[in-house]
């Protein structure tokens, strides 16, 4: 009698969603993450775009590792539109970033040795230090589950899950950094040669973000045409387009005849169009790097769309 009352398909929670090593992995985001943004909140304290990137991440990352872990203990992933495995890969890479980043910007904005003058006081350098080094915990937390989760070689896998995913995930994020370089003051609109520049980044930025939605959305095996070979085509024009952008960006930002070869001694700090250049220049041949090694790994790559 009692077992015609069970779900034909076992039992609805899946207790390996918090006891398996991926789980354990994502309840300690869950852990880290409450406790970082909760003492910057509560004590620490944050100001300025530096301090709400911080915050902006930390609470992103959170929500959306409650959403994976309720989904997975819950077994309700079963009933979204998307591919999973791919959805979970991609997040965990992205979130790795974001983590990364605020565990460096925070703590180089606003943790000091020294106390802060009153009202904040000792007590708040204390939350500010306890603060960076959960941050610190939160970014290895999810780095963990990126490499837990990470195809091995000979593995078939969700694509998102392959190191050729995962570099799109962080081509997109460098991209996103190229951006933020060029609002701030570039001046990349004085020549065209620079226009070029910024719709190379425009359109791989765009191609990349694509992919990367085509395979959460689990809509890759119905394009009518394989999407392995899609991936390795697009990936070999991004190389020769970011090639062309790491040839002309650095020539007409930094040659004499077009921009300046040295930061001005007269451009104030924060505010100075050669150090946006700069940026812009190191994380174009960044990006080329990762798209290199992209199109090596992609033409080995075996994935399973639905996964």
């Amino acid at each position: 009698m009692g077992s015609t009352m069970e779900p034909p398909g076992g039992a609805y929670l899946h207790l390996g969603a918090v006891t398996s090593p991926v789980g354990t992995a994502r309840v300690l985001q869950l852990a880290f993450g409450c406790t970082t943004f909760s003492l910057v909140a509560h004590r620490g304290g944050f100001s300025g775009v530096q301090g709400t990137f911080c915050m902006a991440a930390w609470g992103f990352c959170f929500t959306l590792s409650v959403l994976v872990v309720a989904c997975e203990f819950t077994r309700l992933h079963g009933c979204l539109r998307l591919s999973w495995g791919n959805f979970t890969a991609a997040f965990a890479m992205l979130a790795t970033l974001l983590c990364a980043t605020a565990a460096v910007v925070y703590p180089l904005y606003f943790t000091r040795w020294q106390c802060p003058p009153e009202p904040a006081g000792c007590a708040a350098r204390d939350f500010r230090l306890a603060a960076s080094v959960f941050a610190g915990l939160l970014f290895l937390a999810y780095a963990t589950e990126v490499a837990l989760t990470r195809a091995r070689p000979g593995q078939v896998a969700s694509y998102m899950a392959t190191v050729s995913g995962l570099l799109k995930i962080v081509q997109a994020f460098v991209a996103c950094i190229i951006f933020g370089a060029l609002v701030h003051d570039s001046r990349y609109g004085r020549y065209a040669a620079t226009q070029w520049c910024v719709a190379v980044y425009s359109l791989c930025f765009l191609a990349t973000v694509a992919v990367v939605a085509l395979s959460v959305m689990g809509h890759t095996g119905g394009l009518g045409f394989p999407f392995d070979r899609l991936v390795v085509v697009y990936t070999f024009l991004a190389v020769l387009l970011y090639l062309s952008a790491a040839v002309i960006w650095p020539v007409f930002c930094f040659d004499p005849k077009y921009g300046e070869p040295g930061r001005p001694p007269d451009c104030p700090r924060g505010r100075c169009p050669w150090d946006s250049q700069l940026v812009v220049a190191v994380f174009t041949y960044v990006n080329l790097l990762l798209y290199v090694a992209d199109l090596a790994y992609s033409q080995r790559i075996r994935f399973v769309p639905t996964l």
